[in-house]
Order: C-alpha cells, then structure tokens, then sequence
C-alpha cells in the first residue's frame, strides 16, 4: 500500500512538473512572438497627385514612424519639392529639401490585435533650398511703359543656401485597411522659428513648410499618407 502510494505521488509530482515546463514553453513561444518594435514606412499621395495636375509643381515625402510602446512613436518625414509660382511682381521657381523629426501620442484605445492611431505630434523641421528669380516688374505708380517686365540682368537667376526652421504641431489617424497597411491623414500648424531670407528678396515659399508672408510666421499643411508596418520580432531568450 504504501508502495503504491509512493508511485502515485512520484507520477504525479512528475506529471505536475511535466505540465509546467510546457506552460513555461508556450509562454516562452508567446513572448517570442510578441512585436518589440514596430517600423512603418510610407509615402505622401498627395504631392505625386497633384504633380500629375499641375505642372508647376513636383515633389516627393517619405514619411516613418517606429513604435516604442503602446502609445509612444517616433515619427518623421523627408520630402524634395520643386514649385513655379508667380507672385504679384515676381515669378520664381523654388527648389529644396525638408526633414522634419518628432513624435506621435497615441490617444486611441485599440483591441486586441489592431494598431490604429488617433494621435497628437510634434515635429522640429528644418529646409535646405533655393530660389531662382525668373523675372519681375518694376513696381511705377504711373505705368506708361510696356517693357517693365526684368528677365535678365540685374536680380534675376539663383539665390543660393537658403535654409529655415519651424516647429509643427499636428493631430491626425492611421487606420489599417489590409495586413500592416494603412492609410493616414494629419493636419499640421506650423510656427517658422528661423529663416535666411536674402537681401532685396522676401522669401514667400519654403519647401516643407509652404506659403510665408513678411507679416505672419505662422502657416498651415497637411498630409495624406499610404504606408507598410514591419514586426521586428524578438529573439528567443535563452
């Protein structure tokens, strides 16, 4: 009897163990395959869009964003942008590239297994570009001549190493639509912090950063953002 007893308690003790060294396996497996890090990387439409409709402007953001937790992402964009615009009294071209570094505050509580976003962020901003001065008129109060209009000479051609900085506030949603694809919209409020503006030239474009007027330095943008989610997984702990 108590040989008996005393088999039943050693297959039990190692059925118990058994069992346990299993739960730590699974649980070891789900950690294994639990997400670390998230990277996301995608594209602005609307700069290609609407390249394909105007023909004075052309450009191209690359936009990115690596979850750290739940909640906290660091984000980025990087954009080149050639724009023609014609101004009361000058036509100019712009030219340049922009980044702009960050991060994303997730405010939306997703389900088990979804990553959506509806989320508030800030970015510090900085462009590299020139202009170059097509040609202007020569501002008379009595307009009497015809040939006021300057193509060449004097101001004209390409003012060179113009840079700028701002900050950006933004608020804006990624929303999965297919596995680790998906679709985003944000609106941007943007404060310039410096500008190199040239002599005898107010800069009214910057790339990035857009429209500037000598009396305001505040401006607005927005972008819309198709973009591929990649797990890094972490490696099996030993």
């Amino acid at each position: 009897m108590k040989k008996a007893c005393t088999w039943q308690f050693i297959i039990s003790f190692f059925i118990s163990n058994l069992l346990i060294c299993q739960s730590d396996k699974d649980s070891l497996i789900i950690k294994e395959i639990k997400p670390e890090l998230r990277l996301r990387v995608g594209i602005d439409l609307f700069q290609p869009v609407i390249s394909q409709f105007d023909s004075n402007i052309n450009g191209l953001e690359l936009v990115g964003d690596i979850q750290l937790n739940e909640n906290i992402y660091i984000s980025s964009e990087i954009g080149l942008l050639n724009r023609s615009q014609q101004s009361e009294l000058i036509n100019f071209k712009t030219s340049g590239s922009y980044i702009k570094i960050g991060g994303d505050f997730n405010m939306y509580k997703n389900w088990t297994g979804m990553n959506n976003q509806i989320y508030l962020g800030i970015r510090l901003a900085n462009s590299f570009y020139q202009h170059n001065i097509n040609n202007y008129i020569l501002y008379a109060t009595e307009q009497f001549w015809t040939d006021n209009i300057i193509d060449s000479g004097y101001e004209t051609g390409e003012i060179n190493d113009l840079n700028a900085q701002w900050i950006e506030f933004l608020v804006g949603l990624k929303v999965q639509v297919l596995k680790n694809t998906y679709m985003g919209f944000s609106i941007r409020l943007n404060r310039l912090i410096n500008n190199n503006s040239p002599e005898n030239f107010g800069v009214l474009f910057i790339p990035g950063f857009n429209r500037v007027t000598d009396d305001n330095i505040f401006g607005s943008s927005f972008n819309y953002t198709l973009s591929y989610s990649v797990p890094f997984i972490r490696n099996k702990k030993r």
